[in-house]
């Protein structure tokens, strides 16, 4: 019989991410910024609206917009299949979902594991790369989650939230 030991203490250079996958590559978000986990259903689509804002759903009472990070990141319209799903993460103190193909595993990580994302000169905006971790022979981009969407980005989406969480209440 296999017997595994549960680790239960962390050396300060470890940090745990959730990691998923956007059209093949893998992505990783430090996983105490991740609220929960859902499964795709249908969203209410708002007008007006940036296109990667794929729209709201209601989770428990909580009017949670929902980004496709496919499309924030320039890589066309996610279409849900079985796996895709909402990963619900704390931004600058707003909860969003981030819509991805899949969620792959939880990755321990120690900081020499990981390296600083690349530099790509000024034409490319990589601030939203916290690093590039290596792990199970496989590279990981590591997102800075807070700079996914800009700051006005996350005034729009803050924004919308706003309007239907009192929409909802005046319901």
């Amino acid at each position: 019989m296999e017997q595994r030991s549960i680790r239960t203490t962390y050396a300060s250079d470890d940090q745990q991410y959730l990691t998923f996958n956007l059209a093949d590559e893998y992505y990783g978000v430090d996983i105490l910024k991740v609220q929960e986990i859902k499964g795709y259903t249908t969203v209410t689509r708002i007008p007006n609206t940036p296109d990667f804002l794929k729209g709201v759903l209601n989770l428990r009472g909580t009017i949670v917009p929902i980004v496709d990070l496919r499309m924030k990141f320039g890589m066309g319209v996610t279409e849900p299949t079985s796996f895709t799903v909402v990963v619900v993460v704390n931004v600058r103190n707003r909860v969003m979902g981030f819509l991805v193909d899949a969620v792959s595993d939880v990755l321990d990580m120690n900081a020499k594991d990981i390296q600083a994302p690349p530099d790509m000169g000024t034409s490319v905006d990589v601030t939203f790369i916290a690093g590039i971790g290596s792990a199970q022979d496989r590279l990981v981009t590591l997102l800075d989650i807070d700079r996914v969407l800009t700051e006005e980005e996350v005034t729009v989406v803050g924004k919308i939230q706003d309007v239907e969480e009192k929409a909802e209440v005046h319901a």
